[in-house]
């Protein structure tokens, strides 16, 4: 079967595996249908694994398939359903799997596609305990981009920053896959969206999204725009992923017992914390890293009742994927890329 591995950094080549066995006791076989790429592949590709790794690698930590054939013991699920896979190999069985808080699994083995082979191939035996079914009317796409871009922004917005209907909200990289799907998910239920974008290209496509402010910061001082859009007083919640380069500006962008939650750093692991600040303003600061299954179902969800939906910028194929991990890297997308694997 075929299978995109990462060879070395910056080196990807499409390989022919053999199949998975007979899926053991627990596990399902399931058939790989879209892979949805993410900043996490990048850091892959370019050799930022901050854990111990071997070479070669699946790639691909984020994807929709279809069971095929189901092992012993395996309840709920049936040949032919469509699937969204959670992407860490947690326990299953330390407390904080077993009260649904996945992503505080206190064994994990790994994120598939960073530290363990990934989707990224035609078929994979998995825990069926990590699949999500996905409802009636959620395609392979939909289900695909569930756990990271959408499942991510689900955790961080409603389980962490705790947002709440008619709050305002400012959202960094509208333009990104969690951007864009975290103007959707705040704006329907009533908050104030402000959002950020890198190229005037990308007003247009986030205001189609719901932000009702768009402010482009290669020109502007996004803080200042906020300042004033919200006539000093600050916004409610502030959505983080940039990290370094826009941390200052979130701060100063808050009110006073404002959130902030983050999930990413990609521009940067460290940066400096005005303690002054912090303490004066009562501000809080979340930090957020994936998601528990169930904010992947309730995501589709609100796909299947049409409340959001998936933005997809490019759909690429195997031959195409060094070219979409540097087109992410640069920035220049709007949504998410995914990997065809019919």
């Amino acid at each position: 079967m075929r299978a995109l591995q990462l060879i070395e950094d910056r080196r990807l080549e499409t390989v022919d595996l053999a199949p998975p066995p007979p899926p053991a006791t627990g596990e399902v076989t399931v058939a790989i249908k879209a892979v949805a790429l993410n900043h996490i592949d990048v850091w892959g590709w370019r050799g930022m694994a901050f854990a111990k790794r071997k070479m070669p690698l699946v790639i691909g930590a984020e994807a929709s398939g279809v069971v095929e054939t189901i092992g012993h013991g395996v309840a709920g699920l049936l040949p032919g359903q469509l699937v969204s896979i959670y992407g860490a190999r947690t326990c299953g069985l330390c407390r904080p799997c077993r009260e649904g808080r996945d992503n505080l699994c206190e064994h994990v083995g790994g994120v598939h596609g960073f530290h363990l082979d990934g989707f990224a191939q035609e078929k994979v035996n998995l825990p069926a305990r990590l699949l999500v079914p996905a409802p009636p009317g959620v395609s392979a796409i939909g289900a695909a981009v569930a756990p990271v871009t959408f499942g991510t922004v689900e955790h961080m917005l409603f389980d962490n920053a705790k947002l709440e209907p008619g709050e305002t909200i400012l959202i960094h990289a509208g333009g990104s896959g969690i951007g864009s799907a975290a103007i959707q998910l705040a704006k329907k239920i009533g908050c104030t969206v402000i959002t950020t974008v890198g190229s005037d290209a990308k007003i247009e496509p986030a205001k189609a999204l719901g932000a009702d402010h768009v402010i482009n910061y290669r020109e502007d001082r996004f803080e200042g725009v906020v300042r004033k859009l919200t006539k000093k007083r600050g916004v409610d919640v502030v959505f983080e992923h940039v990290g370094a380069d826009t941390w200052a500006g979130s701060m100063l962008s808050l009110r006073r017992g404002g959130r902030l939650v983050t999930c990413g750093s990609t521009s940067g692991v460290s940066t400096q914390v005005n303690l002054m600040m912090l303490f004066q303003q009562q501000l809080k600061l979340l930090g957020s890293f994936g998601c528990r299954m169930e904010n992947m179902a309730n995501a589709m969800q609100k796909m299947a009742a049409n409340l959001v939906h998936p933005v997809i910028d490019t759909e690429v194929g195997f031959d195409d994927i060094s070219v979409a991990l540097e087109r992410m890297e640069g920035r220049d997308v709007f949504g998410k890329i995914i990997l065809k694997m019919d």
